[in-house]
């Protein structure tokens, strides 16, 4: 996935905002781009997982489509693990085939750690994430 890099600072400042919690939302794309991000709300509030409102995702959806674009990643935070899926993100993905895991990991030290996965059939494979950088 390619993204801009204001977008990933919207991501990771909605991790940070949400720390000691886990955070959670959906990425828009198009064209393989990511062209917008719905910050949903983590109804579980927990450090060690989360959960949105299925009402929420259709709602993203929609906004996504009404923008040419489709829903191409979820995202969420690790607040106590490296950013790679749990065995509970992997069976969550099981329901979202084609769609990216963005995960952000927060260590207590050092900066937030991007990783993006694909995750079929169980399997993880970790994807590339191309942060752009625009000067306006």
């Amino acid at each position: 996935m390619r993204i801009d890099s204001a977008l990933l600072e919207r991501i990771v400042a909605h991790a940070r905002r949400d720390f000691p919690n886990e955070c959670c939302g959906m990425v828009g794309v198009r064209d393989a781009r990511a062209v917008a991000v719905h910050e949903a709300t983590n109804l579980a509030a927990s450090p060690l997982r989360f959960e949105v409102e299925g009402r929420e995702i259709i709602h993203a959806q929609d906004a996504f489509e009404d923008e040419g674009a489709e829903l191409g990643a979820i995202y969420h935070s690790h607040t106590r693990s490296e950013p790679y899926p749990s065995q509970t993100d992997i069976n969550f993905a099981a329901g979202w085939p084609g769609v990216e895991w963005l995960i952000v990991g927060l260590p207590r030290d050092g900066e937030p750690m991007v990783r993006s996965y694909r995750i079929d059939d169980g399997v993880v494979t970790e994807v590339e994430v191309e942060v752009e950088v625009h000067s306006e």
